[in-house]
């Protein structure tokens, strides 16, 4: 399996006043921080080494995460440092602990799904990059992303069109042509990225039928945190 990079490294305007102490990772979800339950679902994916991006209050995640190893993980660090890089820019500052390919998944997704039979799409594809999709409907978010079974045809968050019945699920792999047209550019966003792919026609697809849960949002907050109060399965 390739190596996971962690996004946690957003200010999380959204859950103020709770993350203005404490990173959005570190927040308390079902009796412990919510990166604890993402590094263990990780490992239980088959993943064994993840970089965690980090930003505001950084040193916090570093402290509790620590190496990795009571999570049975190698874990490392890529701190943006004193500017903010967007999504795209923190993982091109990451690739050296990365290498060519990569997965990618959001400090604030929980995201249960098989992470090898993506892995595996993605291989087959041929593609420079893949996101993965979930038929949404406008059901749990406003859809963004029109999919043709294997192909990303449009991804845009600002401009819908009728035919946009999917959503980014939140996991992605980046293989090493994915940040081709990006040499020298310092700050960008993962979306800037992924839309210069689509114009390509060179952004693989993989639809998940698992929903995806967050802690993005107070409501998300308190339905993740029921859910993983459930025994596990």
């Amino acid at each position: 399996m390739p190596p996971l990079a962690l996004l946690a490294g957003g200010l999380a305007t959204r859950l103020r006043p709770l993350t203005v102490k404490i990173p959005k990772s570190m927040l308390e979800v079902a009796g412990e921080p919510f990166i604890a339950h993402q590094l263990r679902l990780f490992r239980r994916k088959g993943i064994s080494r993840v970089v965690v991006c980090t930003g505001y209050l950084g040193e916090m995640v570093e402290d509790f995460v620590g190496d990795g190893s009571r999570f049975a993980l190698s874990v490392t660090y890529s701190p943006d440092g004193p500017a903010l890089l967007g999504t795209g820019g923190t993982l091109a500052k990451a690739r050296p602990l990365l290498g060519d390919t990569f997965m990618v998944i959001y400090g604030d997704s929980w995201l249960d799904t098989d992470y090898r039979a993506i892995v595996r799409a993605f291989s087959d594809s041929e593609k420079s990059a893949l996101m993965t999709v979930f038929r949404n409907e406008d059901a749990w978010d406003v859809s963004n992303v029109e999919f043709d079974g294997t192909t990303i045809r449009c991804y845009d968050k600002h401009a819908r069109t009728s035919e946009m019945k999917f959503i980014d699920w939140g996991l992605g792999l980046l293989g090493p042509r994915a940040f081709a047209d990006w040499q020298g550019i310092e700050k960008f966003d993962l979306a800037d990225l992924y839309g210069n792919l689509v114009r390509k026609s060179d952004l693989a697809g993989y639809e998940v039928k698992e929903r995806f849960y967050e802690i993005g949002s107070f409501a998300g907050l308190a339905e993740t945190t029921q859910l993983l109060k459930l025994p596990a399965p």
